[in-house]
């Protein structure tokens, strides 16, 4: 049975796909989401919307969308975040064989959904992540989101972490498409309640399962817009970032010193070249290529246009800055999100996942 976008259905029909979609203040983005949800063809499905406590029109956008569910997300309980709040209160009330969890800054292609579907069952995976394109306006976000997608690329490489014989796990929360049997199995979001990567969290829980992930970079699929301004930007990375890799200051450290080395050999093969000393001119120019040969290398792995590949030399800093920052408001234990405090953590969710696949080889190598 395929669904046109009407959703008219009875509570006992079943459903191959529920699409959830927490949001928590989103007016800027949910219509543009929703429409390309409820446009998409070849498969069954309906679209939950979880009203989280929303402020602004976000509600009376869903609610425009004739057959989408409109969802409360209940009171927050101590211990918990907000999105995993949302997620498990949409869950609870998810038809479909499937689930599709979502962002509301996310867009859909025609037929994604079924081609999701489909590629899923072909991998034999319980859960499929797409990466979405990104997309970014203006130059905080051109400058930065580069370098940081080129650090996630590095970090969970998706050929390991789709290898069953691989414990390296992970998954991109903007699009996550789990088996409802899968998502039940590991305990669902309740499980990682307190968890402020949950799509990293989710992911290991269903590795450690036995069960397959595929992981991929899906300009096909899906794309969004994470970041409307820095103050959002700055905000969300400094939640994630120092959770994301193992050793923060270390990585802020080397990315500050590869800005530095660029830009003072640049510096340097030109004021020396302009006053005629051709030999250390010739030297700087040419560290200053090597280095900046390697740096693009690693940002056009991130599948960005040309114009945020150029700025993101200028978003090496800012990364650093990021980091510190994220990995400082953890430690105080203050860290805000979309109204909310959270006591952060210590706890370094890269790090315990590259332990846990270190252990790994070696079993596999004793």
């Amino acid at each position: 049975m395929v669904d046109t976008g009407t959703h008219t259905r009875t509570r006992t029909e079943r459903l191959t796909v529920s699409v959830i979609v927490p949001a928590r203040n989103e007016e800027a983005s949910l219509s543009a989401c929703l429409a390309s949800l409820v446009s998409q063809t070849g498969i069954a499905f309906e679209v939950i919307v979880i009203d989280d406590h929303s402020t602004d029109r976000t509600r009376e956008i869903a609610a425009s969308f004739p057959g989408v569910r409109i969802i409360e997300a209940g009171p927050l309980s101590e211990g918990w975040t907000g999105k995993n709040n949302a997620l498990v209160a949409g869950a609870r009330e998810a038809r479909g064989e499937w689930l599709l969890f979502t962002d509301a800054d996310t867009a859909h292609r025609p037929a994604s959904l079924a081609r999701g579907v489909a590629e899923a069952k072909r991998h034999n995976a319980a859960m499929l992540s797409y990466s979405p394109e990104q997309s970014v306006e203006g130059f905080w976000e051109k400058a930065v989101m580069p370098v940081i997608f080129a650090e996630l690329a590095a970090s969970y490489r998706p050929s390991q972490v789709s290898d069953p014989r691989s414990s390296a796990a992970a998954a991109n929360g903007q699009y996550i498409l789990i088996a409802r049997e899968a998502y039940d199995a590991v305990g669902g979001h309740a499980a990682i309640a307190s968890s402020l990567l949950e799509d990293v969290a989710l992911a290991r829980a269903v590795k450690r399962s036995g069960r397959k992930i595929f992981f991929r970079y899906a300009a096909d699929a899906v794309r969004t817009r994470m970041y409307r301004s820095f103050v959002q930007l700055r905000e969300g990375w400094t939640k994630n970032l120092a959770l994301l890799f193992p050793s923060p200051r270390r990585l802020a450290l080397l990315r500050a010193l590869e800005f530095v080395l660029i830009v003072a050999s640049f510096a340097i093969g030109i004021a020396t070249g302009l006053r005629g000393h051709w030999q250390p001119a010739v030297v700087a120019a040419t560290l200053c290529v090597i280095l900046y040969a390697s740096f693009f290398t690693r940002i056009r792995r991130a599948h960005f246009f040309a114009d945020a590949n150029v700025l993101a030399l200028l978003g090496l800093p800012i990364f650093s800055y990021l980091l510190l920052r994220s990995k400082r408001f953890h430690r105080r234990g203050n860290v805000s999100w979309k109204g909310r405090s959270y006591p952060g953590t210590r706890h370094n969710v890269a790090l315990d996942s590259r332990a846990q696949e270190d252990h790994g080889l070696s079993h596999a190598q004793s």
